[in-house]
């Protein structure tokens, strides 16, 4: 068998092998489309909605987070917490 038909033949393995994983992508792709997890152009989602948080919640957090570290500015301030 001289080289170009080596060559040859390897190319046509690969090529079969190539159609076989494009075969199964396209599987996997289409039972995640129709999970509705396909993610479509632009980052928007076709399936569950993003949870969004309410105003009065994030007021919550943001009050609780600024009396967190004014008590650990407090702590440092009299020299009982030591920095990181």
């Amino acid at each position: 068998m001289n080289i170009l038909a080596a060559l040859t033949h390897a190319e046509a393995k690969l090529k079969k092998q190539a159609d076989i994983v494009r075969k199964q992508l396209q599987a996997v792709r289409s039972a995640r489309k129709i999970l509705g997890r396909e993610v479509a152009s632009g980052s928007k989602r076709i399936g569950k909605k993003k949870r969004v948080m309410s105003a009065a919640t994030k007021a919550k957090i943001s009050k609780a987070t600024k009396a967190r570290w004014a008590k650990i500015r407090a702590a440092k301030a009299k020299g009982k917490h030591k920095g990181r």
